[in-house]
């Protein structure tokens, strides 16, 4: 089954203390949303990944923010299931490609996607979602790019959410409601479950 498909909403997480990963883990695959990306934007991400693939079975965790070959490298290493970038550059889709596992390059143009099918990746993150033309512009690229399927990401909510997996060329978003900071801060995981079971209601 494709990584697009396996939850309506993929929670994008910072993690600033690798003792919240697991808990906060446990909370979203309880909540019915087992995808979870953790973006390499802390000390504390490649040991997070680490450790939610170790613990906890039923997640299916990947790396976010990936920017280079040697984050591809530590990411895999670490467990990662998946890999996220906020760009595509060709040596990046070089490394992902060699890496083995599944991957979602970001893009924000229907040039940036031609390139990215003319080296046969079909599934990929519209990214910044909201700044880069949101609902309009996907559905636009639906006509010329009907084999490419995205995730976007970026100024999604929890309402805007619907609208964008109505369309026929979105499998998911992805969205950072989920896991608010000051939820993480206090470690108020039944909130964050239960913001989780309200976005895997988003597609029954």
């Amino acid at each position: 089954m494709s990584l697009l498909d396996l939850a309506p909403v993929v929670p994008v997480v910072v993690v600033n203390d690798a003792e919240t990963a697991v808990p906060l883990a446990r909370a979203l695959v309880s909540g019915g949303l087992p995808v979870i990306e953790i973006t390499l934007r802390t000390a504390a991400a490649v040991e997070s990944i680490r450790r939610i693939a170790a613990e906890v079975p039923d997640a299916v965790v990947g790396a976010g923010t990936i920017r280079s070959a040697a984050d591809v490298d530590a990411a895999v290493e670490a467990g990662s299931r998946f890999l996220v970038s906020p760009g595509t550059t060709p040596g990046l889709v070089d490394a992902m490609l060699a890496s083995g596992v599944p991957f979602l390059p970001g893009v924000a143009t229907a040039s940036e996607a031609m390139t990215l099918f003319e080296r046969g990746v079909h599934e990929m993150k519209f990214f910044p979602a909201e700044a880069a033309g949101g609902l309009p512009y996907l559905k636009s690229l639906g006509g010329p790019l009907p084999d490419v399927r995205f995730c976007p990401t970026g100024g999604i909510t929890l309402s805007s959410a619907p609208s964008y997996l109505a369309l026929s060329n979105v499998g998911c978003v992805g969205g950072s409601w989920l896991t608010p900071a000051d939820a993480l801060a206090t470690g108020d995981y039944d909130r964050i479950e239960k913001l989780a079971a309200e976005a895997a209601g988003l597609r029954s």
